[in-house]
């Protein structure tokens, strides 16, 4: 990535107010580079957290900004197929589970019940197992999609695409509109990984035990995450493989406002300024 000039902190006063002059010219700034990170990010009911490989940033719909530092896994471990998978995993959802992430205490103890759930009851019988799995994917959905989140989430996206585009400016003022679908959206892997599971618990072949429901459930994220990172890299086979995530996000995005999209940009230009900053 070019060195470019920074434009000043986006903290316009010690309440952690977003200059939008400042975030607009760090946006003009990505138009113009020559190479730029690779971005990702999660909607949520209040904001938009918008991350690359080093950093993270949250832009509240209120007009507050926090950010921090993802964290870095040994290049050894990130060497290694179907492990590797799962640090990408673990790191993606750091700004959740962080103390000082976007998260409040009350949910990342939520999250962890909702991920562990499912494991501690491999013991249970199957219907309890069942039952709990219907009733624990209704609340983390009910979470996950609450107030102007599907909005914010089609932001993200959009936000994301002018970057890669080099649109950023044209779509603060509007008169850009990229896509609000991605193919790294994470309804794409949710939507790959189903079949992977199912079809991993039907061509298991050690005996089944207790244990086996958490083995199979490890492995089909870590091998999801390798077949997920290699359709990315092949554009056509992936409008094949994600279509039905592509499908979900209809029901996941909605069409985003000016103002929203705007809060997507502001946390993306955020993570340019460090990044930029970096090099």
């Amino acid at each position: 990535m070019g060195r470019l000039a920074l434009a000043g902190r986006l903290f316009c006063d010690d309440h952690g107010q977003v200059d939008q002059a400042a975030a607009l010219a760090l946006l003009e700034q990505g138009d113009l580079a020559s190479e730029a990170p690779r971005l990702g990010g999660m909607a949520r009911a209040e904001g938009v957290v918008i991350v690359s490989e080093r950093y993270w940033a949250f832009a509240g719909t209120d007009g507050s900004l926090r950010e921090g530092t993802m964290p870095s896994a040994p290049n050894s471990l990130r060497a290694i197929p179907l492990a590797r998978g799962l640090v990408r995993l673990s790191a993606s959802l750091s700004p959740l589970f962080r103390r000082q992430g976007v998260a409040r205490k009350r949910e990342r103890i939520f999250l962890v019940a909702a991920i562990v759930a499912p494991l501690a009851l491999a013991f249970a019988p199957s219907w309890i197992g069942l039952t709990t799995g219907l009733v624990t994917t209704a609340a983390l959905l009910g979470w996950l999609l609450r107030g102007r989140t599907l909005f914010l989430h089609g932001a993200e996206h959009r936000a994301i695409a002018a970057l890669e585009q080099r649109r950023l400016r044209e779509t603060w003022h509007g008169s850009a509109l990229p896509s609000r679908f991605s193919l790294r959206c994470g309804t794409n892997f949710a939507a790959l990984m189903m079949p992977v599971a199912v079809f991993g618990g039907h061509v298991w072949p050690l005996p089944a035990t207790a244990y086996t429901p958490v083995v199979v459930s490890v492995l089909a994220l870590a091998l999801t995450m390798e077949v997920w990172q290699l359709v990315q890299s092949l554009p056509r086979l992936a409008r094949v493989v994600l279509l039905p995530g592509l499908g979900l996000q209809r029901l996941t995005t909605r069409e985003p406002r000016l103002d929203e999209t705007r809060v997507a940009l502001t946390a993306l230009a955020a993570v340019l300024q460090r990044e930029f900053a970096h090099v």
